[in-house]
């Protein structure tokens, strides 16, 4: 038998090198062909991708020369639109720009306003707006009262007037507290400021008194008062008013305030205007340039009128959605243009003195205008190479697969033809030496031989049993068992179990409990088979078990399966040789193996039956304490439902 592993070892090396040489042989000269193909291919794709190039390169010319006349056609557009300050909602609600600056000839700034110096005060000089002061500031609030409501009433200063006014309001607020006071300011400030001369008074500051005022009602009103709506109502149109004197940092805090209170955003369509404009101002101070120039607002642009009256502001999306229509992609190239600071993919050109920094730029995007037909030859070419790449690669595989199933079987064969040499040598010499103990008797002893008699029948049966493992391995192997499945009763397996194992378990030291379950289910099965895999199970349990054995074989219901479990307090598997004990010819401990007879394939020979029979061996065990196999087998009724 060593012969025989020596002269398989180097057969099968001798293969591989074969498979491996010839793989080598044809996959690397293939490899250099389809490096050459793919090559020549690719400097005929180069040599059309070029010369394609160069037109599009012009055609990349003419779309700056595009954008830059677009840019300077918006400038002079912007120019022309100017007109004042009263034209900012205007410039917005056309979308012509995000936000808008008006500036003087001299550059100043017109809208939005900038902040303003404090007005002389026209009262400061006055007996009668002193006096009023001084009552207030004494707390004196009915004096001031009315001396202030003779004021605004009365008084041809309409910015005195209106102020006059809010000193009426605060008195009133200052002497009725409460309810009553608040009562008493609101129709105050209705009565003063809705309609007539004071609606549009300037305070110190240069604010509309009229809108603040408004506000301050607004705060003072309960939400469910009826006038509410017709306040605010009135404080939104001066805000949307451009004519009205309102200054602009006024006009953006009142948005504010009221978008505060629940106004819908689109109430205000100039509010992200005013706030861009003011961001912008409290940056930089803005002059007019040439051209679109960058602000100190990431991403926000400017763009100046001819005569630098008016500085439009737009965000980069706005710029870039401004010229979509210029670089529309034409035939096989897609046009772009790229802002300062981004990286331009393709080929791409400065976009001219407008845009000072940007890029336009083009990718293709459809090269079969380049290499179309070299890209077809080397496709071709390549997929050609890659089929019988994969031909050979494939059968290369399959003769891999070939080789080692016949290596497995070599190895398979040479394992069984060991273990039948070595397991049939005992039992065959024990007969031949008690048969020939008998024959040189001059008288047979009727006793002894009896006795003898006895172990060669013992020895026998050892034979018969491991033969019939032999022959039941073959079949699973080779897959020629074939299993005759039918009802079958646990309680009728059981029996066949008893008497198949007749006397061997009825010695003294040897105690066997069978265990049956009331009212078990049929199972469908092989009932021979099933004996089968007892018959190992308690073989195991009987030759790993030292001095007194004790067996338990019992038959239960556990779920939706029937257990056939067999438990002894033999020698115990250990926790690492559990895996391992499923393997043909594996035996845990081999010197106990010779002495009690096996080949290590009786729980080979379990596993596969059981799996034959859509079920699992379960193990439990420790060294010096015993093992437990649990057989689960699916129930009838449940078999038929998993079929189904």
């Amino acid at each position: 038998m060593p012969e025989l592993q020596l002269r398989l070892k180097p057969r099968t090396q001798g293969v591989w090198l074969v498979v491996l040489f010839l793989m080598l042989g044809v996959v690397g000269p293939m490899v250099c062909v389809l490096w050459f193909m793919n090559d020549a291919a690719e400097s005929q794709a180069l040599s059309a991708r070029q010369s394609v190039l160069e037109a599009y390169r012009g055609q990349l010319r003419l779309v700056r020369d595009q954008v830059d006349a677009y840019w300077r056609s918006r400038a002079v557009e912007l120019e022309a639109q100017a007109g004042n300050a009263h034209d900012f909602a205007r410039f917005i609600k056309a979308g012509f720009a995000d936000s808008v600056v008006f500036l003087r000839a001299d550059g100043s700034l017109v809208y939005p306003s900038p902040a303003v110096a404090p007005f002389a005060d026209s009262g400061s000089d006055r007996a009668d707006w002193r006096q009023a002061q001084t009552a207030e500031d004494r707390r004196n609030w009915a004096m001031a009262i009315g001396l202030y409501t003779n004021l605004a009433k009365s008084d041809p200063d309409v910015s005195l007037a209106a102020r006059a006014a809010q000193g009426e309001i605060r008195s009133l607020l200052a002497l009725q507290s409460g309810e009553s006071g608040k009562r008493a300011a609101i129709q105050a400030i209705l009565e003063s400021f809705s309609v007539g001369r004071l609606v549009n008074a300037l305070d110190l500051q240069g604010r509309m008194i009229a809108a603040d005022e408004h506000l301050f009602a607004l705060h003072l009103m309960e939400p469910a008062d009826p006038r509410r709506a017709r306040a605010r109502g009135r404080l939104i149109g001066w805000i949307n008013n451009y004519q009205s004197p309102m200054p602009s940092p006024q006009r953006l805090f009142l948005m504010g305030e009221l978008l505060g209170m629940g106004v819908k955003p689109d109430t205000f369509p100039t509010y992200d205007a005013e706030r861009l404009a003011a961001r912008v101002l409290e940056a930089e101070p803005l002059h007019a340039g040439t051209g679109l120039e960058p602000t100190r607002v990431p991403d926000l642009w400017k763009l100046s009128g001819k005569e630098g009256r008016v500085i439009a502001l737009l965000r980069t999306p706005a710029v870039m959605a401004s010229m979509r229509g210029l670089v529309q992609p034409s035939a096989g190239a897609a046009f772009s243009v790229v802002p300062p600071g981004e990286k331009a993919t393709g080929e791409s050109v400065a976009a001219g003195p407008m845009l000072a920094g940007w890029q336009v730029a083009f990718t293709l995007i459809d090269k079969r205008s380049l290499d179309e037909a070299a890209g077809k030859r080397k496709a071709a070419y390549l997929w050609v190479g890659y089929l019988v790449v994969a031909a050979l690669c494939l059968t290369g595989l399959v003769v891999g697969q070939f080789f080692r199933r016949q290596l497995r079987l070599a190895r398979l064969k040479t394992d069984l033809v060991a273990a039948v040499s070595h397991e049939l040598k005992t039992p065959l010499a024990s007969m031949r030496l008690l048969v020939d103990s008998l024959l040189d008797d001059s008288e047979f002893d009727p006793r002894k031989t009896r006795e003898y008699l006895a172990l060669i029948a013992g020895e026998n049966l050892r034979l018969t049993r491991l033969i019939e493992n032999f022959l039941t391995f073959s079949r699973l192997e080779r897959n020629r068992q074939h299993f005759e499945f039918a009802p079958v009763e646990v309680s009728t397996v059981m029996e066949t179990v008893r008497d198949a194992l007749g006397e061997r378990f009825e010695h003294p030291g040897c105690h066997l409990d069978i265990q049956v379950e009331q009212g078990l289910p049929e199972v469908h099965a092989d009932a021979d088979a099933l004996v089968t895999v007892l018959i190992n199970l308690l073989d195991n349990a009987y030759k790993y078990t030292k001095d007194e054995k004790a067996i338990v074989l019992r038959a239960f219901r556990e779920g939706d399966s029937l257990a056939l479990e067999v438990r002894d307090n033999g020698i115990g598997i250990a926790p690492r040789e559990r895996r391992r004990i499923f393997q043909r010819f594996y035996q845990v401990d081999r010197r106990l193996a010779r002495e009690t007879g096996g080949c290590g394939l009786g729980l080979a020979i379990v596993d596969s039956i059981v799996r034959a029979h859509s079920g699992r061996v379960n193990v439990v065990s420790q060294p010096g304490e015993g093992s437990t196999f649990t057989v689960l087998l699916p129930i009838r009724g449940t078999q038929q439902k998993a079929a189904a």
